[in-house]
């Protein structure tokens, strides 16, 4: 009896499940591989964002000056003023800019500059301003949002959109610096 040199159908199937788990494998890696680089971006453009904003709330602070507590009314809001001057991006006075959506503690968004604690919505324009031409910050590319204390010299960096990690949100650069993936 003469053998048959063609593919046996059990070889065929094996063959196709083989071409299935490479398949899958490499699925599973290349979303890997993207995931990561969408944190990689994410964060440094945060990364950026706050060192321009550092270089802004280091001049606000020497506007503030080191004797704002001891001074009268009319001269503390004067100097307030000056140092809010030196603030990149659209001061956000509500908590309406956040849509409910972001988990940020949002504290003292008021008009009261007792904390000396602001907080300023990032445009795509702003970015571009301060030297980040390729960054958007929009509803869907997600807002940046800054927090400057002037008094005690602290910028965090927000993104409303955020990175997600197993059902779980991420917003400011303090977070997304200690996510590995």
């Amino acid at each position: 009896m003469k053998k048959s040199k063609g593919i046996t159908m059990v070889s065929l199937v094996i063959t196709i499940i083989i071409l299935v788990i490479l398949a899958s494998i490499s699925i599973v890696v290349g979303n890997n591989v993207i995931k990561k680089s969408e944190l990689e971006n994410l964060k440094t453009n945060m990364l950026l964002i706050k060192v321009k904003g550092e270089e802004y709330i280091e001049k606000a602070n020497f506007n503030l000056g080191t004797t704002i507590d001891t001074v009268a009314e009319e001269e503390k809001n004067n100097r307030i003023q000056k140092a809010k001057e030196e603030l990149k991006g659209e001061e956000i006075l509500e908590e309406s800019v956040f849509n409910g959506n972001i988990n940020i503690t949002v504290d003292n968004i008021t008009t009261d500059n007792a904390n000396y604690i602001y907080y300023y919505k990032l445009t795509t324009q702003n970015l571009i301003d301060i030297g980040l031409s390729n960054v958007e910050s929009d509803e869907k590319n997600g807002w940046y949002i800054i927090k400057y204390d002037i008094k005690n010299v602290q910028v965090e960096v927000y993104n409303t959109k955020g990175f997600e990690k197993e059902e779980t949100k991420y917003y400011s650069l303090s977070e997304i610096q200690d996510l590995n993936i």
